[in-house]
């Protein structure tokens, strides 16, 4: 009978100084494949869709991870952590048009109600905020604001829209395409009022130079990052958004947002990226 035996340069597993080698770390890929799959299922179900979105959104954190992990050979599953990613992206983005949608039939059935003398109309007005100057409208919402601006709305609530500045999406980012840029705007909402106001659902829209949508733009190093939660009487909530547009239309953007959906006109600011 012959005796197994190793070469000089051979050692078995488990002799001295040989290490057994590492295990992949595949757990954050399949957590984003299993988040982004149940996120997108809740995201196209009407009323459920806000559970698809956060959903979607961790999808998105974990798939980022996943394949920036993979990317270094330390995990085997980068497929599943893009798939992920992109189940976690669109799950985001169908819940976004989910809220649009909603937002606007809430709104034609208010105004319809109010045509009809059911409900009052809430008036607001502009004023001045650090680094601005805005004109006052007691009746109806005034034109676009300037960015650095102010809106108070009747009920305490205050919207001030930063200066657009540039960001430099990472490589796995989400909604940004190679080519276009990319800029980030923080909203601060202010809770002058008496009660506290739920802000979760303040999700702005973006135009640019030309009238096109800019994409909201989601990554691992928060190119937005939601409000969240609600903005106690005498405190103040800030969120950062990105938006991408095409390089010929990048010069001018435009922000809308209203801080609350049922009760809250959208105000808009608009200026130079530059």
């Amino acid at each position: 009978m012959t005796m197994p035996t190793h070469s000089p340069d051979q050692q078995p597993w488990g002799a001295p100084g040989m290490q057994p080698p590492a295990q992949p770390r595949n757990g954050l890929g399949v957590s984003a494949l299993v988040l982004g799959i149940v996120g997108l299922l809740f995201a196209i179900i009407p009323f459920l869709f806000w559970l698809g979105g956060i959903l979607g959104l961790l999808a998105l954190i974990f798939g980022i991870i996943g394949a920036s992990r993979a990317g270094k050979g330390l995990a085997t599953n980068k497929g599943a952590a893009v798939t992920g990613l992109v189940l976690g992206a669109l799950s985001i983005l169908v819940s976004i048009v989910w809220t649009v949608v909603i937002a606007t039939a809430v709104s034609d059935v208010a105004e319809e109600i109010q045509k009809s003398g059911g409900l009052p109309t809430t008036t607001a007005s502009a004023e001045p905020g650090a680094g601005g100057t805005a004109t006052p409208s007691a009746d109806a919402t005034p034109g676009a604001l300037k960015f650095g601006e102010t809106f108070a709305y009747d009920d305490g609530l205050k919207v001030t829209v930063s200066a657009p500045r540039a960001h430099k999406p990472d490589a796995f980012a989400a909604g940004f395409t190679k080519g276009n840029k990319a800029f980030q705007v923080t909203i601060t909402i202010v809770n002058g009022g008496k009660e506290a106001v739920d802000v979760t659902a303040a999700l702005p829209n973006a135009s640019d130079a030309n009238g096109a949508t800019a994409e909201m733009v989601f990554d691992g190093s928060n190119a937005t990052k939601p409000f969240e939660g609600k903005v106690l009487p005498g405190k103040q909530a800030k969120a950062d958004f990105t938006f991408a547009m095409a390089p010929d239309a990048a010069g001018e953007l435009q922000v809308e947002i209203a801080p609350t959906v049922l009760d809250h006109e959208s105000a808009v600011w608009t200026g130079s990226t530059k």
